[in-house]
């Protein structure tokens, strides 16, 4: 048994309360066993797929323990996964992540368009949405249903490793995870601080699309690896961070580490000439500067690519299963991106042979806010995408979530749909509104829980000696009281906070409400924020206790959002996200909104 699937069960943290911790799937293979043979499991009927060694259909049992049962073909002579029993004239099999990966190839080399697993298809390196979330996975089948009713592939699992995810699960049991800084609280927070790891996610959005259904509508599905981080710090564990993300389908290369440590450096000759070349053909003259400036961090991104590349090739035999999807993110370095710089940047791309598919330039969007002059977002989109369309890129906006109907209209008008819009945030927020609509006590308990921490969290960052958190908080307080007179003294703001009524629409919760999740006994100290011990992990199975309205609560506003920006982006026409609309309206409770994402002809038994 592995460290830490040994520490999950000793402190009773089990996969049905708290998933996608372990790598693995199945906790404890001799319960599971033992719960087979007395027929205590549910059997995912919906889950039935196809290998040449025969029908798969996954078990689970109470705690979220999960099997492969497989009904094998006549005359199959071996196991095809590890530590299997014979089980009712067929097999069963613990569904760990090493048995998850050798699935993958039985699947895809049955079956060279499966959907069961993520994949760079479905013209996913072209367009998409990307939808990830700071806290839990509890968005999924709202993700599933509603590229189901629009037969329209996303990019259904996203998340920054390891800023978010734990890239690596015996690092954190070892207290070796580093820290990300969140300047707006004025302090670090450990990484991986939604407290999942990066397989075990993987895992569970591979299960949940089976046990869903959402297989059977053969509608190809992608997994970003957001804000790989390159250069710096992260050089010693970047062979960590490419494992852990073996299952990705698009990578997303943060240069921002290795930018920072402002080196410099010469590309070969030949490289330069490229450059150069290239440039000119877009009416531009090389800054040597900043090729000089930038080279260090894209050899590095070179480097980290052909790792992918190659663990891609070891683990995975079909050309489906080894294909993945390039993003290069500029857009957290200091300043706007010039059309120069960003030509620039995809020159030299160019002339390394590394192919690029999205690029996300700094545009000046701000983290849930609109951009207020869309005459200047036209001017800024227009002229990126100018650079874009020479290269044949399509552009990746990130901080994506809260823009105007407006604004996501001329994203998508100005490339032709060919863009990614990146969102996140907005479904911790949708989670918010959906408790707080809810009329089972246990979820207003969570929610006037969860609104409390952040109001104490905004009120002590209001007078932090930081002042990036000093400011930010101000700001968000503000914006919640309606006014702007209550810093004189913390009991001022102490007593003006402590009149509102707890509201999904304050700014402050809307902004410190993911550090909620791992908060140690829901405190909003920060050495309680991003707790990986049986504290932290506590604290959020509160969320996966939720009652059945309050998913499907949660589960219509996540979908109503995607049918949102499907249709202003022009992803989806007007008439099909009407249609899904009248449909989300008529699911009366969330069994039956599970069901929906399944074919109407799928088998159900």
């Amino acid at each position: 048994m592995s460290a830490i699937n040994r520490f999950l069960l000793a402190n009773d943290l089990r996969i049905a309360a708290n998933p996608c911790v372990s790598p693995d799937f199945c906790l404890d293979w001799p319960g599971l066993v033992q719960a087979l043979r007395a027929g205590r499991v549910t059997r995912h009927g919906l889950s039935q797929v196809a290998s040449a060694a025969g029908m798969w259909t996954l078990a689970e049992d109470v705690h979220g323990d999960h099997a492969w049962l497989l009904s094998p073909v006549a005359g199959l002579t071996s196991k095809p996964l590890a530590d299997g029993i014979e089980f009712e004239g067929g097999f069963a099999f613990p569904a760990t992540w090493a048995n998850l990966l050798t699935l993958k190839n039985l699947l895809q080399e049955h079956d060279a368009d499966s959907t069961v697993f993520p994949t760079a298809a479905g013209g996913l390196e072209r367009r998409s949405l990307g939808v990830g979330a700071r806290f839990t996975t509890l968005h999924w089948p709202a993700v599933e249903w509603t590229m189901a009713e629009l037969g329209l592939s996303m990019t259904a699992n996203q998340n920054s490793i390891p800023r978010e995810l734990v890239y690596d699960v015996e690092a954190m049991l070892a207290g070796k995870l580093d820290t990300v800084p969140f300047p707006f609280i004025g302090g670090d927070v450990p990484e991986g601080h939604q407290g999942q790891s990066v397989e075990g996610m993987s895992h569970g959005a591979v299960l949940s699309k089976l046990k869903t259904g959402f297989h059977l509508r053969r509608i190809p599905w992608g997994f970003n690896a957001d804000h790989q981080p390159i250069g710096g710090k992260f050089d010693a564990r970047e062979d960590q961070l490419v494992a852990g993300c073996c299952l990705a389908t698009s990578i997303t290369f943060d240069l921002s580490p290795e930018l920072a440590l402002r080196t410099s450096g010469t590309p070969p000759a030949e490289v330069t000439a490229a450059v150069r070349t290239r440039l000119a053909d877009c009416g531009f003259t090389l800054d040597e500067n900043l090729l000089a400036t930038v080279w260090p961090a894209v050899a590095k991104m070179r480097v980290r690519d052909a790792k992918y590349a190659a663990i891609r090739a070891k683990s995975f035999t079909t050309a489906a299963g080894r294909s993945y999807i390039r993003e290069l993110s500029i857009d957290e370095l200091p300043g706007l991106t010039t059309p120069a710089t960003l030509a620039t940047m995809l020159a030299l791309c160019a002339a390394l042979d590394l192919r690029i598919h999205y690029v996300a330039p700094a545009f000046g969007f701000e983290k849930n806010f609109p951009f207020a002059d869309n005459a200047e977002l036209e001017r800024r989109i227009s002229a990126a995408w100018a650079m874009c369309e020479r290269f044949g890129v399509s552009i990746g906006f990130h901080s994506g979530s809260g823009k105007s109907r407006e604004n996501y209209e001329l994203c998508g008008r100005l490339t032709g749909t060919r863009l990614e819009i990146k969102t996140s945030g907005r479904y911790t927020y949708e989670m918010g509104r959906a408790l707080a609509a809810s009329s089972v006590p246990a979820d207003q308990q969570l929610w006037r829980d969860w609104w409390l921490f952040t109001r104490d969290l905004a009120g002590r960052a209001a007078f932090a000696a930081n002042d990036t958190a000093r400011t930010m908080a101000r700001r968000f307080i503000s914006q919640s009281l309606k006014r702007d007179d209550v810093f004189a003294s913390p009991a001022t703001c102490t007593a003006a906070l402590a009149a509102l009524s707890p509201d999904p629409e304050h700014m402050f919760w809307f902004e410190y409400n993911f550090l909620f999740v791992l908060a140690a006994e829901g405190r909003s100290e920060h050495t309680a924020l991003g707790d990986h011990s049986p504290a932290g992990y506590r604290q959020r199975a509160r969320f996966y206790a939720i009652s059945d309205e309050a998913r499907l609560g949660y589960s219509r506003n996540v979908a109503t959002y995607l049918l949102f920006l499907a249709e202003t982006t022009g992803m989806a026409t007007p008439a099909a996200c009407a249609a899904a609309r009248v449909r989300l309206a008529g699911l009366r409770d969330h069994a039956g909104f599970l069901s929906a994402i399944a074919p109407a002809h799928a088998g159900r038994g």
